[in-house]
Order: structure tokens, then C-alpha cells, then sequence
């Protein structure tokens, strides 16, 4: 198996909903509401949304509706860039978990959770590079 991902689904409450907060960040999908499901081409990996229950039983998996012990991240190319992202879900309607500052890492971020409460943190890590095409490459 490559060590890779190739694509994550969140599980949405509402589809619509959640398809709509997405796009208010600037993210575009294909996919036509009447398909169940949004795909979006997210760099060299796929974000899909689908129903919460339908992604359950997919994955044959009980929900206990609480959070799933997994944090999403958005790298960038610098602090000014984590502002405007944070800014930029604020204003489509995510809450903000924790506003930009320093980390105890060496870097700077904040986190923002959507909608069906799937936490974002948008990071940046003066140590990574983000290739022109978004690619994360981390020091060798």
C-alpha cells in the first residue's frame, strides 16, 4: 500500500448545508445536488460530503455522535495567509475554535469547526513547504 490518502468523507447532517459552507470558502464541486454527495477535488486528494447515517452504515461503524478523534488541517504558506483563512470561514459560518496565534512549535495557527463540527486547524509551519500545486512536503 502507498503511503498515502487519497480521499476523505465527511459525514454531514445536512448536505445542502454543508455543501453550501463549503462553497462560501471558495470550494467547487461537479457533483449535482441530486447525487447524495459532494466530491471536491481538494490538490492530489478528494473531500467528499454524504450523509452521516449513510457514511456510518458504509463504513460499518455504530455513531455515537460525537467527534471522531480526527482534526482536518489546512497548511499555508504564511501567518498572514492562517488570518485571512480564518477570516474567510468566519464570515461562511464556522465557528472559531481557537483564534490564530503562536504555537508552542515554532509556528502559527487556529482552528475553525464547520458546520457538523468537523474541526479544521489552519496552520502555518515555517518549517514546511507548500509546493506551487498546494502540495504539503515536510524537511527532509
Amino acid at each position: 500500500m502507498d503511503q498515502r490518502i487519497s480521499l476523505i468523507t465527511l459525514g454531514v447532517r445536512d448536505l445542502s448545508q454543508a455543501r453550501a459552507f463549503y462553497e462560501a470558502l471558495g470550494w467547487r464541486s461537479n457533483s449535482k445536488p441530486e447525487d447524495g454527495v459532494a466530491f471536491f477535488q481538494a490538490g492530489s486528494m478528494v473531500v467528499a460530503l454524504w450523509g452521516r447515517d449513510e457514511l456510518a452504515a458504509d463504513s460499518g461503524v455504530e455513531d455515537s455522535g460525537g467527534w471522531g478523534g480526527v482534526t482536518l488541517a489546512y497548511n499555508t504558506r504564511s501567518r498572514a495567509e492562517v488570518d485571512a483563512v480564518i477570516a474567510e470561514a468566519r464570515a461562511a459560518g464556522a465557528t472559531i475554535a481557537r483564534e490564530p496565534a503562536e504555537t508552542f512549535w515554532g509556528g502559527y495557527s487556529g482552528v475553525f469547526v464547520d458546520p457538523d463540527g468537523h474541526p479544521w486547524e489552519v496552520a502555518h509551519n515555517p518549517s514546511w513547504t507548500i509546493e506551487p500545486d498546494g502540495a504539503t512536503r515536510l524537511p527532509e
